[in-house]
This record gives C-alpha cells, sequence and structure tokens, in this order.
C-alpha cells in the first residue's frame, strides 16, 4: 500500500489544513489507518520532518470522506487529529475548519454533482452524529476556490463556503450544559461547560490571571497559567460526560474577557495544551451561545446585540470570527451558521 502511494487532497480548510481521503482509499482497519496516517504526517516528532504535518495541532490534520448511504445526506465525514509528538491518532472531536474543505473535496471526487451556481452539500459529521450543510461556490457548474471573500488568519481571500449547523447542542457531551449549570466552581474560578458542537469550558480570562489579549506566542509561554488551566481541564471531564481527558484533545479551554474591537467577546483559545491561533469554527459556536447564557462568565464580559438572529463577532488572536445565531421564542439556539474559505493546495499521492 505504501509503496504505491494512496490519493489525497492536501486542503486547507478554515484556518486549518491538512489532508483529505476517501475512506475506500484507507485500510479498514482503524488500527492500521492510524499507523498509515501517523507515518504519512510524520508522527511523534516536533518537527514532523519525515512526513506532511506541519509541525503544529492546525496543520496535522484529516478528512476521511464517503459517500453516504444515509436519507437527505450527501456524505459522511470523520475528522482525525493527528498528535504532533506522541503516537496517537484522535476521532473524540469534529473540526469545522477542516468542514470547510469537505464540500469542495467531494465535489472534486465526483460524490456530489455542481448545481449550478452554488452547491449544497449536506454532511453528516461522524464524530458526533450531527449534520451540516456547506454552501459550496461553482459558478457555471464548476468547482472554484477563487473569491474575494477573507477570513481572519488567513493571508488572501478566496471562494466562500457557508457551513450552517443545526442540532449541535450536546453532540458530544449529551446536553448544550453537561451540567444543567450556567456555571460551575473548580479550583475557585467560575467555568461554563458547554458543548454546542465542541466541548469547552469558558472562563474569564482575568480569573486564572491572564488579560484575554495575549498573543498566541504569549500563552504558549506562560507555563503557570497553562498547568493551572490543565488543571482545571483535567477535573471537569467526568462532569462533562466525557470521562478521562487526559489524553483526549477536547474539552477546549476559552478564555474570555470584554471586546476590544467593537465584537461581541474577546477570546484566546488552547487546543488544549497549545494557543490556537485564532479560534476552531465549533469552538466559536459554543463561545457564542456561552455569552447568550445568564449568569454564565461570557455573558459578564460580552457584548450582546439585540434580536433572535444575533450576529456576534468573536474577537481573537489573529483577528474575528463571525457566527450568526438564531434563536427561538423560549431563546433557545437553534441554529447557527458562519463562513469559512477552502483552498486546494496539492492532489496527489503521500508515501508512508
Amino acid at each position: 500500500m505504501s509503496d504505491d502511494g494512496v490519493p489525497v487532497v492536501w486542503m486547507r480548510g478554515g484556518t486549518s489544513k491538512g489532508g483529505y481521503f476517501l475512506r475506500s482509499d484507507l485500510p479498514a482497519d482503524s488500527q492500521l489507518r492510524d499507523q498509515f496516517l501517523l507515518r504519512a504526517m510524520g508522527s511523534p516528532d516536533p518537527r514532523q520532518i519525515d512526513g506532511m504535518g506541519g509541525a503544529d495541532p492546525l496543520t496535522s490534520k484529516v478528512a476521511v470522506i464517503s459517500k453516504s448511504e444515509r436519507a437527505d445526506i450527501d456524505v459522511d465525514y470523520l475528522f482525525l487529529q493527528v498528535f504532533v509528538d506522541q503516537a496517537l491518532v484522535s476521532d473524540q472531536q469534529n473540526c469545522g475548519n477542516i468542514l470547510a474543505g469537505v464540500g469542495p473535496f467531494a465535489i472534486e471526487r465526483g460524490l456530489v454533482a455542481a448545481t449550478g451556481d452554488e452547491t449544497h452539500v449536506a454532511i453528516f459529521m461522524e464524530n458526533t452524529g450531527q449534520v451540516a450543510v456547506a454552501t459550496v461556490a461553482t459558478p457555471d457548474g464548476r468547482l472554484t476556490y477563487s473569491g474575494t471573500t477573507r477570513i481572519d488568519g488567513v493571508p488572501g481571500t478566496a471562494a466562500p463556503v457557508a457551513l450552517e449547523f443545526r442540532d449541535t447542542a450536546g453532540s458530544s457531551c449529551g446536553a448544550l450544559l453537561p451540567t444543567g449549570n450556567a456555571f460551575d466552581t473548580v479550583d475557585g474560578v467560575a467555568v461554563t461547560l458547554i458543548d454546542n458542537g465542541m466541548p469547552c469550558v469558558v472562563i474569564k480570562a482575568e480569573d486564572v490571571g491572564a488579560s484575554g489579549y495575549e498573543s498566541r506566542e504569549e500563552l504558549d509561554n506562560a507555563t503557570e497559567l497553562k498547568g493551572r488551566v490543565e488543571a482545571i481541564r483535567l477535573k471537569v471531564g467526568e462532569r462533562m460526560n466525557l470521562g478521562d481527558v487526559s489524553a483526549k484533545t477536547v474539552p477546549k479551554m476559552m478564555l474570555v474577557a470584554p471586546p476590544q474591537h467593537g465584537g461581541a467577546v474577546a477570546v484566546r483559545s488552547f487546543i488544549p495544551h497549545r494557543a490556537h491561533a485564532s479560534i476552531g469554527v465549533l469552538g466559536a459556536v459554543s463561545v457564542a451561545t456561552a455569552c447568550l447564557i445568564k449568569g454564565s462568565p461570557a455573558a459578564e464580559v460580552a457584548n450582546i446585540p439585540p434580536g433572535t438572529r444575533k450576529t456576534m463577532s468573536i474577537e481573537h488572536a489573529s483577528g474575528e470570527t463571525t457566527c450568526v445565531i438564531e434563536l427561538d421564542s423560549n431563546g433557545a439556539v437553534v441554529s447557527s451558521a458562519l463562513v469559512r474559505t477552502a483552498r486546494k493546495l496539492m492532489d496527489g499521492k503521500v508515501f508512508a
């Protein structure tokens, strides 16, 4: 298998990048699949020098995609996080940034036919059993990556990929608020344990000795802060119905502060042991949702727009990510959407 290479598209999706594979091109046995992916990425090695990984969790990601047999679904998508410095491949979370490339890949590989100037691709996210609908630009029935849409954290512009999520609440933890509380107290710190597509722990930055406006490098070098945040993370795993999270990539840790640039809230994200250069798509959705929960730490610092359709700018270390949150008459979140971009970087074979 490895001598002949395996077909793959290397693609940037949102502010991440990685390999997009057809399920049929990878070993059916998950252990053999993971061994192949570790070799392909060059893990475990901090530099990933002997593989395709970019020595960063944001560039050591994989999408496994297949034609779906589910009603009203086009493709099934399994996200895999390939650890950089550990021989570990995790399926314990979604990735909304890599999700942005799933629709274009499905069209590239003929799993979905382009339909007019826009093509809607219904995607079943296997990690959590939820559905997203991607709207992909296909002018005159042809897939394009060129466009004028800009997202913070990515240079240049590209074609927009609109992502709409429904019924994501509790996708990993069983409930939007797995403890049923607007906040819990852990190590003397008020935290909101929330899952609206991504399990997150939302904390006021000042409560753990941060400002919430640090650069990624400042956070990665803040050993004492990271230790305090990790101690909280390890203690909430069971409360979030995630079990022992010491070897898991969830929950994500979100430090929030008042916005500085006219947005809804400022956030710095740990994923979980390194600071995120921006913020994950579903992490942004979960933080935006936390801002709407009365009595939560996020609500105390957030600037919330009026109405039942709320456009919320989540400020992060690379700029901002805009979420559109729809509420019902009772104030419950019924859908969330945002715009990402994707770009094909390479289409060929990878050897391991």
